[in-house]
């Protein structure tokens, strides 16, 4: 006997394996492990401990070192200023000293992991 399966089991099924594979996907680490996940999509939290925000520069980068100063710090977090201009803040001064978490794709600058945040969506202060 064949059983046909109803187009809302189907669905359904087909719903919870996509919200089943993007949670694995998403993972959150410490800063200090952000060296060991490049090219992964994560969430990072840690302190912002510097952040300067060079508009002279070519795509005027804002730059937040987190757990660290430049060159110490163990993750930054880079907002172009096509970006920048999306956010209701100054990053460079509202998440200085705050613990802020920040999710995205790691990728590798110099040598060091660096997230680029296209969204103020990406960007939480820890406990807010």
């Amino acid at each position: 006997m064949n059983k046909i399966i109803p187009m809302r089991h189907l669905l359904l099924a087909i719903l919870f394996s996509a919200t089943a594979f993007v949670a694995s996907a998403q993972k959150t680490i410490s800063s200090a492990g952000a060296k060991d996940h490049i090219g992964d999509s994560v969430t990072i939290c840690g302190k912002v401990t510097g952040g300067k925000y060079l508009q002279n520069a070519a795509n005027g980068p804002t730059l937040l070192d987190v757990d660290g100063t430049y060159p110490n710090q163990q993750l930054t977090i880079v907002i172009f200023k096509a970006d920048r201009d999306k956010l209701s803040y100054a990053p460079e001064t509202k998440l200085l000293d705050q613990q802020v978490c920040v999710t995205g794709k790691i990728q590798e600058y110099k040598g060091k992991p660096q997230i680029v945040v296209h969204a103020e969506s990406q960007l939480k202060i820890a406990g807010k």
